[in-house]
C-alpha cells in the first residue's frame, strides 16, 4: 500500500510505547513473553501483532481515532457473550489497544480448500441467536459511537449520500454513469418505502458484524469466535447476510449475483429459523428479500465514511467501491420490483 510509510503503525516511538504496554500487561497477569513480538498485518486503519508467550500466542490489535470504538464495543460484547467473543487479555478503550489470546483458526480454512459450506450451520445458527441477544442492548451500543443506521434514519443518510457527488465518480472509470445516478435520485421515495416495509414485520434491530464473511470467524475446540468488530453498525439484523452470502459465493467460485446453491438456501433458512419467535416463515422471507437492497445502502454508508478520512493515492484505492456497492443497490431493487 503506497501510504504505508505515513501510517502510525510503522513509527519506532509508537512500537515501544506498544511493547511497553504489551509486556507491562502480560506481566501483570503472570503471563511470559517467550519470543519476539511480531507485525503480521498492517492496514491504513488497524494493524495486528503476534506476541508468543507462555499461554500460547497472544494477538494485540490497534485501530485509528476514527475507528476506536471497536475497542470499547468488543469488550462490551466480550462481557456480554464471552461464549463467543475474544478472549481479552488487556485493553486501552482511549488508545485504541487490545490484547487478547489466540481464538484458533479461521472458519475459511474449513471451507475455501473443498468448497464444503456446511462448517457455516453451527456459526449461523449462533450468530443470529448473537443478535438476538444484543437486540435488547442497542442503546447501549449506539452510546459508543457506533454507527446508526436504522430503518428510520436510512432514508435521509441515503439523500446526503447522494449529494456527495465526487465520491460517486460521475461518468469516470468504475465510478456511476450519469444515468445510474439519475435512477439513484428517483428511487429516493421507493428506498424510503423499502425502508418503512421491512419495518412494519416487526424484526428488531440490532448489531450488524459489518464484515461477516469466513475469515473473521475463529474456532479452537468446539468453541466459536466472531471478531473484528471494526465495521459494525446498528441497523437490520438480516443487513448481516450480505457479506454472508458474498463469502459464500466466493468460496464456491460463483459468478456474481448467481443464483443461490442449494448449501446457501439451507444456510439462509437455519438463519431465518432463528427469528421465527418474531414472525413466520413466510413473513421472514419476505423480510429477507426487502433487506437485501438495504443491505447494499448500508454497506455502501460504511465504505463512504471510511473513503471519506482517507487521502492521497490511499483514497485513489478504495473510492471505486462507492459506486459499485450503488450498482448493486440498483440490482436488488430492481429484483424487488419484477
Amino acid at each position: 500500500m503506497s501510504n504505508q510509510p505515513q501510517l502510525p503503525w510503522h513509527d519506532p516511538i509508537w512500537q515501544r510505547k506498544v511493547h511497553e504496554w504489551i509486556y507491562a500487561e502480560t506481566k501483570r497477569q503472570s503471563i511470559q513473553i517467550t519470543g519476539e513480538i511480531e507485525q503480521p498485518h498492517v492496514y491504513a486503519w488497524s494493524t495486528v501483532m503476534r506476541v508468543p508467550s507462555s499461554e500460547d500466542t497472544l494477538f494485540f490489535k490497534a485501530t485509528t481515532a476514527e475507528t476506536v470504538c471497536e475497542i470499547a464495543l468488543t469488550k462490551m460484547l466480550a462481557g456480554w457473550f464471552p461464549d463467543c467473543m475474544p478472549e481479552l487479555v488487556a485493553v486501552d478503550t482511549t488508545r485504541g489497544w487490545m490484547l487478547m489470546r489466540d481464538g484458533g483458526e479461521q472458519l475459511r480454512a474449513s471451507i475455501r480448500p473443498t468448497q464444503d459450506v456446511k462448517p457455516w450451520e453451527p456459526v449461523i445458527a449462533r450468530y443470529a441467536e448473537l443478535q438476538i441477544g444484543l437486540a435488547e442492548h442497542v442503546d447501549e451500543i449506539l452510546a459508543l459511537g457506533i454507527p446508526d443506521h436504522r430503518l428510520e434514519t436510512l432514508p435521509s443518510l441515503y439523500k446526503q449520500l447522494l449529494m456527495d457527488e465526487p465520491s460517486l465518480m460521475i461518468d469516470q472509470e468504475k465510478g456511476l454513469t450519469s444515468t445510474d445516478f439519475q435512477q439513484l435520485k428517483d428511487l429516493t421515495d421507493r428506498f424510503e418505502k423499502i425502508c418503512a416495509d421491512l419495518a412494519t414485520f416487526g424484526i428488531p434491530e440490532s448489531l450488524n458484524h459489518g464484515d461477516f464473511h469466513d475469515g473473521n470467524v475463529l474456532l479452537k475446540n468446539g468453541r466459536i469466535t466472531f471478531f473484528d468488530w471494526g465495521d459494525a453498525d446498528v441497523t437490520h439484523p438480516f443487513v448481516s447476510l450480505r457479506t454472508f452470502f458474498v463469502s459464500m459465493e466466493i468460496a464456491l467460485n460463483l459468478d456474481d449475483y448467481a443464483p443461490p446453491t442449494s448449501e446457501m438456501i439451507v444456510l439462509r433458512d437455519l438463519y431465518l429459523e432463528q427469528w421465527e419467535k418474531f414472525a413466520s416463515n413466510e413473513e421472514l422471507l419476505r423480510a429477507y428479500s426487502l433487506s437485501r437492497p438495504v443491505a447494499s445502502i448500508v454497506k455502501t454508508l460504511v465504505w463512504h465514511q471510511g473513503i471519506s478520512r482517507m487521502g492521497g493515492s490511499l483514497r485513489e484505492e478504495y473510492a471505486w467501491i462507492v459506486p459499485e456497492v450503488l450498482r448493486e443497490f440498483l440490482y436488488y431493487e430492481k429484483m424487488l420490483s419484477s
